[in-house]
């Protein structure tokens, strides 16, 4: 069962080498990742954008360029279609987002002729290994859907299950997180979350233990659930999946754990044909090397499929 972030990357190791596909290449930060993940064995990549500049961003960081595929393609938006198509047709495993902003870079992954969309709810996932915690914590939704409702919240369990799945957690137990841990109907969270466990025990919402709501301490922490006198719960402090009322209350989290704790992580779009590694500017050169990593653990999940 994979416990640590260093499990993940030895599952990475038994998959076939995927390609990544980047989109507007010439970013250092980007180049510096792909460099990583191919020196370590992760994944290839194929490079889409502007070549003079991704050449001249290479330089700048000493990387030599003379084992990647270059598609040179100076538009932004016509870059991130070349990139995607690359992953549509199935020349390429992921998707990743180089020096092109958000709105476009998701912009292609909906095209409808060369994207990556289904009919799934597209969610982002973070996967964290957090020093003093035993066990991934699998974070959802800190960075796309802003007010999910019922249903969306389902779609995010499912598509972070998978996840979950495809990273040797066989059976995820599920929090859907609120400020307290019993249903008041003056706090439709409560609510949505009871009804979330009512989905999971009538068989709407498989492959995983749901329990909420759970306040965060009784949802991460033993210790708290036994003192609140909370062990009857189908989680006692060891969720897999934290399921976040609203993109505040996840984003605010996942940024408290990256500043104020000593964490491993990687993020991933989710709900879409194959993993797009959709990284922040302020992430970290390690997130988006990770990032790739599970971009691939995920690949191989979706290639067996």
């Amino acid at each position: 069962m994979t416990r640590t972030f260093d499990d993940l990357l030895a599952k990475v190791a038994a998959c076939s080498t995927k390609k990544v596909a980047v989109a507007v290449a010439q970013d250092d930060a980007v180049l510096e990742a792909v460099a990583e993940a191919k020196k370590r064995g992760i994944a290839e990549a194929v490079l889409v954008g502007d070549e003079a500049k991704i050449k001249e961003v290479a330089a700048s960081i000493n990387m030599d360029l003379s084992d990647y595929e270059i598609i040179n393609v100076e538009d932004t938006y016509e870059a991130a279609l070349t990139a995607v198509k690359l992953v549509h047709d199935g020349k390429a495993d992921m998707y990743m987002k180089g020096l092109i902003d958000t709105k476009s870079f998701l912009k292609s992954v909906l095209d409808k002729e060369v994207g990556l969309r289904t009919d799934k709810t597209l969610s982002h996932v973070c996967i964290f290994d957090i020093e003093g915690h035993d066990g991934l914590l699998f974070l959802s939704d800190v960075a796309f859907i802003p007010y999910p409702d019922l249903e969306t919240k389902a779609n995010i369990i499912r598509n972070t299950v998978e996840i979950a799945h495809a990273c040797g957690i066989e059976c995820p137990k599920v929090a859907p997180l609120a400020a307290v841990e019993v249903v008041n109907p003056k706090m439709p969270v409560t609510v949505d979350a009871a009804e979330l466990t009512k989905m999971n025990e009538e068989g709407k919402i498989t492959g995983c233990i749901v329990d909420g709501p759970l306040s965060y301490d009784l949802a991460i922490d033993s210790e708290a659930a036994r003192h609140k006198g909370a062990t009857d719960r189908k989680i006692v402090g060891d969720a897999d999946i934290l399921l976040f009322p609203d993109i505040h209350a996840g984003n605010i989290t996942y940024k408290a754990l990256v500043h104020n704790a000593k964490v491993t992580n990687g993020n991933i779009l989710t709900g879409t044909k194959a993993p797009v590694i959709l990284t922040s500017r302020s992430d970290d050169f390690e997130t988006k090397v990770n990032s790739i990593a599970v971009g691939a653990v995920v690949a191989e999940a979706m290639n067996k499929q």
